[in-house]
């Protein structure tokens, strides 16, 4: 069966690529809002020095997998 192909002429990206793709915006956003949030709330509890890198870290990477998986989702069902 023949790839289909698009406007100028380049093959479509795979189903699998789209969720891929939207994995890794949603955890690059989620990453974003992370430090964000996990700054915030780290300082506001009173961490200071490796607990405080510790806080933010562990805060980016679980909101970076939550959306990302979101994300992910949502590029699935519009394959």
């Amino acid at each position: 069966m023949p790839v289909p192909l698009g406007q100028y002429g380049q093959a479509q990206p795979s189903c699998f690529d789209r969720v891929k793709m939207g994995f890794m915006m949603g955890f690059a956003v989620g990453m974003g809002a992370g430090a964000l949030f996990g700054t915030f709330s780290a300082l506001r509890m009173g961490m200071r020095g490796r607990e405080l890198i510790g806080g933010i870290g562990k805060t980016m990477l679980n909101s970076g997998g939550t959306f990302g998986t979101f994300m992910a989702i949502g590029m699935g069902i519009r394959c």
